[in-house]
This record gives C-alpha cells, structure tokens and sequence, in this order.
C-alpha cells in the first residue's frame, strides 16, 4: 500500500486513518499492541507519529491487512525479523511506486 503523505517530521492519528483508510481507533490499538511503534504524545497527551513509526504501520498493515497475519503472528514475524522484512517491505513498496509510474507513462502513450 503507497500512501499520500507529505514530508513531514510528525504525523497526528488522523492524518494517518485517512492515509490507511482505517478508524483511529484501530492505529491506536496498534500502537498499544506492537512495541515497535513509539510516537510522541504532545503536552495534550495526542500521539504524533514519526516517518519510521509510519513505516512500521505499513508494515503491519501489510502484514494483517493483505496478507492475513493474525496480531499475534505479524508480532512474531516483526520481532524475529524486523530489520530483514522492513528492508525487504521498503523495496517492494518503491518497486510498486515505480510500477505504478510507468503504467501512468504508458497510458500517456
């Protein structure tokens, strides 16, 4: 899944539900299940969420969402092989942002 975020340092919970098209709720049970998502919580006590915390979210809903993991299942595989798969997510998530360049390109044509 390519998301549409600008560049920024932080990210509200907001702006990412409507990136994953998903219920806040459903990124804040995340955060609290998988230790591998740490945002910052401003003097409100709002989570704001950093490029890397964004990366481990899609990497989570890659796994649950498209390819069915349980939670329990997408914990196990990100404890036992976060740095392999985040490498591994990163370049198949550019190759589809390539793909999708070159299909826009050819109906261009």
């Amino acid at each position: 899944m390519l998301l549409n975020l600008p560049e920024k340092r932080y990210y509200s919970i907001g702006e990412l539900a409507k990136a994953f098209n998903v219920n806040a709720s459903l990124i804040r049970f995340w955060d609290k299940e998988f230790d591998e998502i740490n945002p910052k919580k401003n003097a409100k006590g709002d989570r704001m969420f950093r490029p890397d915390d964004v990366q481990t979210l899609q990497l989570i809903y890659h796994l649950v969402k498209e390819r069915g993991f349980t939670l329990e299942g997408a914990k196990v595989h990100l404890k036992e092989n976060k740095k392999k798969t985040l490498d591994n997510f990163g370049i198949v998530t550019k190759l589809e942002g390539i793909k999708n360049k070159l299909q826009e390109l050819k109906k261009g044509l």
